[in-house]
């Protein structure tokens, strides 16, 4: 069910879902948590939503997408339009979308704040071109997490520099949650015997992928040897070899698989499923838990520096 609503309020908004909820029994109880999106256009929105959509059946949330403020028309007042979306419309959640006018959305936060669920974490989600400091944003500043998605963004090195001179802990990126698997699969490897150190490490991947430098930056810090950046093909992580005086450990992934091998000295090689995390999978890891990622942080502000990762010499 699509609800549009025209020079309406936050207050209006929060009685009609009321009334939804009594008249046809859509229900809010059991929503664990609110995400506020902030879109840059109608066709991000929509994605986001369809997205948050699939998220809901492991996460069901109260969504509220907000949209850029459409400049005033010439003799109009501000205002604010909404849509209201439940049932099959909003998978296991109920979404919101606060479309405002001619300065109607000024202060994003006063249009969110009479939405929030009661005693829910808020999350923020800018689902292509974050600000610069994202913790400093209204919404930011409400929220417990805050998301963000350097691979889609205009510019990922600019981005992904701005997000380490002015990280907060809260703040995440997909970029990051995409490598979840690639760190286990390697660090499992390392714990095998023999365990010697490793000696120097090289990653492969897209020139223009985040995840290449974040991953680089990460077994840079963890391992303290020197790390090469490698750039081929366009399937963000293609490969990484850690160097070893016993042999060298290798996970390849080839271009357009989803199947990486991985190779250690005197052992067959093994074949592991990594194929590259869609936003629905990243953005439902990272509502898993809504404490600070500690490790990103140290990554994003003392890895990549250490590195001298390509994204900050942008």
């Amino acid at each position: 069910m699509i609800i549009n609503l025209r020079g309406t309020t936050s207050a209006k908004i929060g009685s009609r879902l009321v009334s939804l909820r009594e008249e046809g029994g859509a229900v809010a109880l059991g929503r664990v948590l609110t995400l506020v999106v902030l879109a840059a256009d109608d066709a991000t929105a929509e994605r986001a939503i369809r997205t948050s959509n699939d998220v809901s059946r492991e996460h069901p949330s109260r969504v509220i997408v907000v949209l850029p403020d459409e400049p005033p028309a010439e003799g109009t007042q501000p205002r604010l339009d909404a849509q209201i979306r439940v049932g099959g419309d909003a998978g296991a959640s109920e979404v919101i979308v606060l479309r405002p006018r001619g300065g109607g959305g000024s202060t994003p936060d006063t249009l969110v704040m009479p939405l929030l669920l009661p005693d829910a974490p808020i999350v923020a989600w800018w689902p292509t071109d974050p600000p610069a400091a994202p913790s400093q944003h209204p919404i930011g500043l409400m929220a417990q997490r805050r998301i963000t998605d350097s691979t889609l963004c205009p510019d990922p090195a600019k981005a992904l520099t701005a997000l380490a001179q002015n990280y907060s802990p809260g703040d995440s990126d997909l970029a990051w949650a995409g490598l979840t698997l690639w760190r286990s699969v390697l660090a499992a490897a390392l714990d095998e015997p023999p365990l010697d150190p490793v000696t120097a490490v090289t990653v492969s991947g897209s020139p223009v992928h985040p995840s290449v430098d974040l991953l680089a930056a990460w077994l840079g810090l963890r391992l303290g040897c020197p790390v090469q950046i490698r750039g081929e093909g366009h399937d963000a992580i293609s490969g990484v070899v850690l160097e070893r005086a016993s042999g060298p450990i290798s996970l390849q992934r080839p271009q357009g698989s989803a199947v990486a091998a991985l190779s250690r000295p005197g052992r067959p090689d093994q074949y592991v499923n990594l194929p590259i995390r869609d936003v629905r999978n990243g953005l439902m890891e990272e509502l898993r838990r809504l404490d600070p990622d500690v490790t990103y942080g140290q990554v994003l502000t003392e890895g990549l520096a250490r590195l001298g990762a390509p994204a900050l010499q942008g």
